[in-house]
């Protein structure tokens, strides 16, 4: 299986359970494994035979500046079905990052996986 990472994407999104924590926009960081539905990229050298990783970022910034979530949880569900559905890509691995929320912690957040690996 192939897999396109990317590391440390730092994007603004309205995100936690009280309201005044959604009011203003804050910084998470998403590392974000995606698997390719097959490996031709890799004989044809054609950027329309993979996953424009670009685009993938493109659409999760325009996504989290259109909503807002109470959860990381169902953020990250939100993007992982959005890179499997506009994306084709049969299985994606998420971790979320909520940086300097709370005193004493660095961060905190989740990973999840969803689809099947091939």
């Amino acid at each position: 299986m192939d897999i396109i990472f990317l590391s440390e994407v730092k994007v603004q999104t309205h995100l936690g359970v009280p309201d005044w924590e959604r009011l203003t926009a804050q910084t998470i960081i998403l590392d974000i494994e995606i698997a390719m539905p097959d490996s031709s990229s890799c004989q044809t050298d054609d950027i329309g035979d993979t996953i424009d990783y670009g685009m993938v970022v493109s659409r999760i910034r325009e996504t989290l500046a259109e909503r807002s979530f109470k959860l990381v949880e169902a953020l990250a569900e939100h993007i992982c079905q959005l890179i499997m559905q506009e994306f084709g890509a049969p299985w994606v691995k998420l971790r979320v990052a909520k940086p300097g929320i709370l005193p004493g912690l660095k961060a905190l957040g989740v990973v999840i996986e969803r689809g099947r690996a091939q």
